[in-house]
């Protein structure tokens, strides 16, 4: 960031002198103001509940504008992002800011696959679990368990552990949250294959057993690594910034990740495409296609409770660019599946389609979002819902990891340490119980 010339002038109604708060511009998007002297200099905080106006860091990894609906990763369009690279190129690009030639892009997959095994231990591990737990609660503790099966990786103040520990997180992602389906499953884990791609070797993971191999669809292998793509960061979301908040206390990353992989959990974040399912699952138990319009008009009534999941965004306020490249994706898979005439999926498009025209939706801007089609995707290739947000951390990693890193080698970086506006009671003594009311 740029300091500017320019400054912001805080004058007081109540007696308190004016002051001056330096400006700080970026590279692109709006200027920020500097307050970090305001409680030094007038004793007083400022009030953000959800920091809808309040720039918690500096960072060079992702940038969105909501107005325009634009994501770029390290300045590169998604759009271009998802058409021209695949999941590892864009892993690369997160983690070290460029992208990579042929030699550099051939050395870091070298790197990811063999770190793809966990430890074997692990497995035992997840024995603990009820076989019904939801595949969050038990990735949850799968990964912040790996720093007590790789604790040569820990030391967050060590660039060589943190590089280590990130490699270890993008690899073994899939194969956790492929061990935590199969415990689900009751089937038997599957180890990762070398030669097969990121994607690839997930499905494998997910899909073969021993007595029958799975072999990837390359339809369905590039929708998967285009789910991944699209949701490798998204800026300083809950999630990331629970990652940074975490990490900021010098835990280690496996801890922050897990930190980041709970949050995302959350139907508000990342378990908005398993709402979406949930949604369109409920609507077709109600008569499917034939009702839509009775759910319609209940989600169009303020007194009603129904909402409407997988629509609008809370930071883009056009169309979400990530939506578009999904809907391609989404409808290719349909066709080479063959699964446009499902009920649940005619469902889907009849609900898409009604959002694209009617005025309701267009007037508040409630296009289909990522989620939508992302869950649609998942459904139809044999993904089960409870396992969405899993493959959502799974993609998420590589950013949760890269805004670690560049936290920690930020020179301006503290520990985070929000402060409160304090509405309960003030100081008063405690009386004897014989004369307390």
């Amino acid at each position: 960031m740029t300091q500017s010339t320019d400054k912001a002038t805080l004058s007081f109604s109540d007696g308190t002198p004016s002051i001056d708060l330096p400006i700080h511009k970026g590279s692109i998007g709006p200027d920020v103001i500097d307050i970090r002297k305001l409680y030094g200099q007038t004793g007083k905080f400022t009030y953000d509940p959800g920091f809808l106006s309040t720039a918690s860091c500096s960072s060079a990894i992702t940038y969105i504008d909501g107005d325009k609906g634009e994501l770029l990763y390290r300045g590169y369009p998604i759009e271009q992002i998802a058409v021209q690279c695949d999941y590892m190129e864009t892993c690369y690009l997160i983690l070290y800011g460029e992208l990579p030639n042929q030699e550099q892009k051939a050395a870091f997959k070298k790197r990811i696959t063999q770190h793809t095994m966990v430890h074997e231990q692990m497995q035992f591990f997840l024995r603990g679990f009820r076989r019904d737990a939801h595949p969050m609660a038990v990735l949850t503790g799968l990964v912040g368990a790996m720093s007590a099966f790789y604790p040569d990786s820990i030391n967050v103040n060590d660039p060589a552990q943190r590089d280590i520990s990130a490699i270890r997180l993008i690899a073994k992602m899939p194969t956790l949250v492929a061990m935590a389906y199969k415990y689900n499953e009751g089937q038997p884990y599957m180890y990762p294959r070398n030669e097969l791609s990121y994607a690839g070797n997930f499905m494998r993971m997910m899909w073969a057993t021993p007595c029958d191999d799975y072999v990837p669809n390359p339809v369905i292998e590039r929708a998967l690594d285009r789910i991944f793509i699209l949701h490798a960061d998204h800026e300083q979301n809950a999630s990331t910034s629970t990652v940074r908040l975490c990490a900021s206390s010098g835990t280690n990353p496996f801890a922050a990740i897990a930190a980041g992989v709970a949050c995302l959990w959350g139907p508000a974040h990342g378990g908005a495409n398993e709402a979406c399912l949930n949604m369109l699952d409920d609507i077709q138990a109600r008569g499917g296609v034939a009702k839509i319009g009775e759910f319609i008009s209940e989600v169009k009534d303020k007194n009603s409770s129904v909402r409407l999941m997988g629509f609008g965004h809370r930071v883009y306020k056009n169309y979400d660019p990530r939506a578009k490249l999904m809907r391609e994706t989404c409808h290719e898979v349909l066709d080479a599946l063959g699964l446009h005439d499902d009920p649940l999926f005619k469902l889907a498009m009849t609900l898409e389609k009604i959002a694209l025209e009617d005025d309701y939706f267009i007037q508040r801007k409630l296009y289909p979002n990522v989620d939508f089609y992302s869950g649609i995707v998942q459904k139809a290739i044999g993904v089960p819902v409870s396992l969405f947000t899993a493959n959502f951390a799974l993609a998420r990693t590589v950013g949760w990891i890269a805004q670690l890193n560049e936290m920690l080698t930020d020179p301006e970086y503290k520990i985070g340490r929000p402060r409160q506006l304090f509405t309960g009671s003030v100081r008063r003594d405690v009386k004897p119980i014989a004369e307390r009311g």
